[in-house]
C-alpha cells in the first residue's frame, strides 16, 4: 500500500490521495498546467520554484523520463500533483520512470485526487497557498500551515535558482526537435557572441542560440551591467525565471543600464524585467497561464501562434510607457504577450518560443533577435 498524502489549500479545502514521491511536507502556491505532455520539462523548469504544480491531463508518466529532455540540472518545484501516475513508461527514449525520478530528486508528490475539482476551484478563486504532506495528516493543522505560508508576492525566488558561476554553452537542440520542425536549423560557426543572463533559465534557450551559430556565455542574473559589457557581447538575452519580478531591483537596474548599449531579447521573466526597466509595472494574475496550447496573436501580421507558457505575473498595460509598443497579445484574456522598444533595439515576449510542444510557430523570434544583433555589429 502506498502512503497517504494530503494537499490542503488556504481556503480550507483538503484533498486526500497517495504519495508517489518521497515522504515529506512542502508549502507553495498551488497552480495548474494544461499540457498533455512535457511533465519532465515542467518538473525541471526553474520558473516553478515555490509552486505546487497540478497537471490537468489525467494520466502522467506514460512515456517515462530521459536525460536529454531536462531543462535544468534538477527539479525546482515545491510539489507535484497528478490524477493518475502511470505504472508503465513506454517509449524507446525512456531511461527511468517518473516515480523513480521523483524519488531520486526528493520531490513530494501526490496522486489519486480529483484534479478536475482542484483546477475548477483555482480557476474560480485564483491560485492559492497550499501545503502538501505525507507526515502531518491533520486537516486543521495543514490548512493553518497553508494560511501561514509566505506565497509568491514580494519574494525574490530568483536568488534560489541562480547559477553559481558563469559558463560557455556548447549543447545543441535535441535531434528530435530538428526532425519535428519543418526545416531543421543548421549550425554555423563564427556567429555573434550572446551573453545570456540566467534568472532561472530553461536549457532549451541556449540550445537554440548555440544551434544558430552563436557563441553563448551564461552569466548569473545578478551580474552587474559593467561585468556584462566586459564580456564584449554582440547581443544580450534575458531569461525566464520564477516568481514576482518587482522585487528584483538589481536585475531591473542592470537592464536599465544595458538598454541602448546592445540588442536585447527577453523571454517570460525577462520580458517582465525589460518592461519594468523601461518604466512599466506588473501585476499578479488570478491563476496565470501555464500550458502548451496558449493562443497568441502577433499584432504586426495578425497571425496566431500556439505557444507554451508558464507565468503568474504579467505586464500592466495601463502602466506601459510610451517608449514600448505591444507586439503580441493573448487571445484568452487579452493580456500583453510581447513588447518592443520604439527607439532602442530591445524586445521581449511573455511566452516560450524555445519550447517544442508540437507547433514551432514562434522560432522566428530567435532569428529576429539575431538579425538585430547582426545589424548592430
Amino acid at each position: 500500500m502506498k502512503p497517504t498524502a494530503k494537499l490542503a489549500l488556504e481556503d480550507g479545502t483538503v484533498y486526500t490521495g497517495t504519495s508517489i514521491g518521497v515522504a515529506g511536507e512542502v508549502e507553495g502556491e498551488v497552480c495548474f498546467n494544461t499540457s498533455m505532455t512535457g511533465y519532465q520539462e515542467i518538473l525541471t523548469d526553474p520558473s516553478y520554484r515555490g509552486q505546487i504544480v497540478t497537471m490537468t491531463y489525467p494520466q502522467i508518466g506514460n512515456y517515462g523520463v530521459n536525460e536529454e529532455d531536462l531543462e535544468s540540472s534538477r527539479p525546482h518545484l515545491a510539489g507535484f500533483v497528478v490524477r493518475e501516475h502511470s505504472r508503465v513508461n513506454s517509449n524507446f527514449r525512456s531511461e527511468t520512470s517518473l516515480g523513480e525520478f521523483l524519488k531520486e530528486w526528493g520531490v513530494v508528490a501526490i496522486e489519486s485526487i480529483d484534479t478536475r475539482a482542484l483546477v475548477r476551484r483555482i480557476r474560480s478563486a485564483g491560485a492559492m497557498r497550499g501545503v502538501l504532506s505525507t507526515e502531518d495528516l491533520d486537516d486543521v493543522s495543514l490548512v493553518a500551515k497553508a494560511k501561514a505560508s509566505p506565497g509568491l508576492v514580494g519574494r525574490d525566488l530568483v536568488r534560489e535558482v541562480l547559477p553559481e558561476i558563469p559558463c560557455d554553452w556548447r549543447e545543441s537542440v535535441s535531434e528530435w526537435t530538428h526532425l519535428a520542425a519543418e526545416s531543421g536549423e543548421q549550425r554555423a560557426e563564427g556567429g555573434p557572441h550572446i551573453v545570456s543572463l540566467d534568472f532561472g533559465m530553461k536549457w532549451n534557450i541556449p540550445r537554440h542560440l548555440y544551434d544558430q551559430g552563436c557563441q553563448v556565455t551564461i552569466l548569473p542574473g545578478s551580474t552587474t551591467a559593467e561585468a556584462v559589457l566586459a564580456q564584449e557581447p554582440d547581443g544580450i538575452f534575458l531569461s525566464n525565471g520564477p516568481g514576482d519580478p518587482e522585487p528584483l531591483d538589481y536585475a531591473i537596474g542592470m537592464i536599465r543600464e544595458l538598454l541602448g548599449k546592445k540588442p536585447i531579447f527577453g523571454i517570460c521573466l525577462g520580458h517582465q524585467l525589460l518592461s519594468l526597466a523601461c518604466g512599466a509595472k506588473t501585476f499578479k494574475m488570478k491563476f496565470g497561464h501555464r500550458g502548451a496550447n496558449q493562443p497568441v496573436q502577433r499584432l504586426e501580421t495578425g497571425a496566431i501562434e500556439i505557444t507554451s507558457q508558464n507565468h503568474g505575473f504579467a505586464v500592466d498595460e495601463d502602466s506601459l510607457p510610451s517608449a514600448l509598443e505591444v507586439t503580441h497579445r493573448s487571445l484568452n484574456d487579452q493580456t500583453i504577450e510581447g513588447v518592443r522598444h520604439r527607439e532602442l533595439s530591445a524586445f521581449s515576449v511573455q511566452y516560450h518560443p524555445e519550447a517544442s510542444a508540437g507547433p514551432h510557430d514562434s522560432h522566428y523570434l530567435f532569428h529576429q533577435f539575431l538579425e538585430a544583433v547582426e545589424a548592430a555589429r
